[in-house]
């Protein structure tokens, strides 16, 4: 007898194979039998006749990396389906630290990654952080090696190129970080720190990871342009000898998506091993702060608010607004930090800054100095159709790029990533097959990142289990309204551990949860 049984279901395994009727036998928190197993039965037995039984879904880019220390169950991204997250995205997290810029690091990421300066529990490295994560969630947690944390340990908080000794120490701290098991290092050339950072500097430090053949994943230099912020992500990873890809990559029309798609097609994988992520929506969300002249954060986070009262900045901050030609009344404010300006969640900017009766940077600056930095923001510009092509790329991995706040007007992305690639993509859309769909989610990223035995239903694989019903999944999340759950994810199953039956989350779960930290294992 099995210690759960899951039986009836049409397994699709996350390779790309056909479909098969068949169950799926787990003890412990492995899968040890798939095939007819009605004869031994199971202490627990889920009922899957009808439903597609699915490996669990792996996520590689999002901004849990605070709330996966803090909550043990995520439902918004357990009731999608996703079973593992791979953390500290786009080059900035809480690890590695110092003792004296740890404090910074949370200020800055307060309306990215929620965690507060009370709930800093002393870690440094990435193995100390992956250590708090180990059982603390229902979810896996794997890890990349933050670009940022890294350079500013080295190097401080400047523009300055790193020099002789200060790239040892980077090239030391990378190697070590793929030796406590991260995926690889990520990059977000737009934000603090890592802006500073050049081409030559970032080849070379891609080189501490060829020995064990960890990726290069990046939010490129967006603010340059795609096209040459694709090239240089390009060729650093073609001069350093290393894998890339490419976070939430997509266009801003229909021209640019063919131009993108069409140099990857013809150059860009020929030249290194590529692969991409981006979420169904073409929208996004970030940080009010990013907008900002990269100036700001010369010296560090702390010293920002008082540089935001500089009419030399201020007036920086306006050209950059008109050079980026942004449209206000398509911007709305997510997330505040304070209760007083919460009232203005889900308003837009143009809204917000003609209510002030200033001119936009004055307003902005204001409003950043009040919230002390930490203002979301959702983009609301352009029709989801215009990420479809990269969604039906062969080289395109699932990852949601969610940023949570319970309160906030969030991102619809947060709760509907995954339900909308199997349901309307599938179903309504016919941007490829269920098998295509589950692959994008599991399988692929999995073997991807290096996450030994996961992404697959089969003989030996963790048992990280979704049973949805592929006639009824979907997303439901709004920008009005994004916190409502899919529908159609049924059961889901941590390393052997049901966290969601019968499509609502499991409450009686006690520490220590199933969620293992990973580390990445390459051949």
């Amino acid at each position: 007898m099995f210690d759960l049984l899951i039986h009836g279901g049409t397994i699709i395994d996350g390779t790309r194979a056909p479909r098969q009727v068949a169950d799926v036998g787990i003890n412990h928190d492995r899968i040890v039998a798939v095939g007819n197993l009605s004869a031994q039965g199971g202490q627990s037995v889920i009922n899957a006749a009808g439903r597609v039984v699915a490996p669990g879904f792996v996520d590689l880019h999002n901004h849990s990396d605070g709330w996966l220390l803090k909550t043990p169950h995520l439902t918004a991204k357990t009731m999608q389906g996703f079973t593992s997250e791979v953390l500290m995205a786009d080059g900035i997290s809480y690890a590695p630290v110092r003792p004296h810029n740890a404090t910074e690091w949370i200020f800055y990421l307060r309306s990215l990654n929620a965690l507060r300066q009370d709930e800093y529990r002393g870690w440094e490295s990435l193995a100390d952080y992956l250590n708090c994560l180990d059982q603390a969630n229902v979810q896996n947690a794997a890890v990349h090696i933050p670009y940022a944390n890294v350079r500013v340990n080295a190097c401080g908080w400047g523009r300055q190129k790193p020099d002789d000794y200060q790239m040892r120490e980077i090239l030391a701290a990378i190697r070590q970080g793929m030796d406590e098991g991260a995926v690889g290092l990520s990059t977000g050339m737009d934000y603090i720190a890592q802006c500073f950072a050049g081409t030559d500097e970032l080849a070379e430090a891609c080189t501490a990871m060829v020995p064990r053949g960890g990726l290069y994943v990046t939010h490129m230099r967006y603010k340059k342009g795609i096209m040459p912020a694709l090239r240089e992500a390009v060729e650093i990873g073609r001069r350093a000898g290393v894998a890339v890809h490419i976070s939430h990559l997509k266009g801003h029309d229909a021209n640019e998506a063919e131009e993108i798609l069409g140099y990857i097609d013809k150059t860009a994988r020929h030249e290194v091993d590529l692969s991409f992520d981006v979420y169904p929506y073409q929208p996004g969300s970030t940080m009010l702060n990013f907008l900002l002249p990269n100036e700001i954060w010369e010296d560090g986070p702390l010293t920002a608010l008082p540089k935001l009262r500089d009419p030399a900045i201020r007036s920086r901050f306006a050209a950059g607004l008109a050079a980026y030609d942004l449209e206000l009344d398509k911007i709305h404010i997510a997330w505040t930090l304070s209760k007083e300006n919460a009232r203005h969640q889900g308003k837009l900017l143009s809204d917000y800054v003609a209510e002030t009766k200033l001119p936009a940077e004055e307003a902005l600056c204001n409003l950043l100095i009040e919230e002390r930095l930490a203002v979301l923001l959702v983009f609301n510009q352009g029709d989801d159709r215009l990420v479809h092509p990269f969604l039906k790329h062969d080289l395109y991995l699932m990852g949601t790029d969610g940023i949570y706040f319970e309160e906030g007007i969030i991102h619809p992305r947060m709760y509907g990533s995954a339900t909308r690639l199997l349901g309307p993509c599938v179903r309504d859309w016919k941007l490829f097959s269920l098998e295509e769909a589950v692959y994008k989610l599991s399988g692929g990223p999995a073997a991807r990142f290096g996450l030994t035995d996961r992404g697959t239903i089969r003989i030996g694989a963790f048992a990280d289990v979704v049973v949805f019903d592929p006639q009824t999944v979907c997303d439901r999340a709004t920008y009005a309204d994004p916190h409502q759950y899919p529908v159609g994810i049924e059961h889901v199953v941590s390393n052997g551990v049901p966290i969601v039956r019968d499509g609502a989350p499991v409450e009686k779960l006690d520490a220590p949860y199933p969620g293992r930290a990973l580390r990445a294992e390459r051949v």
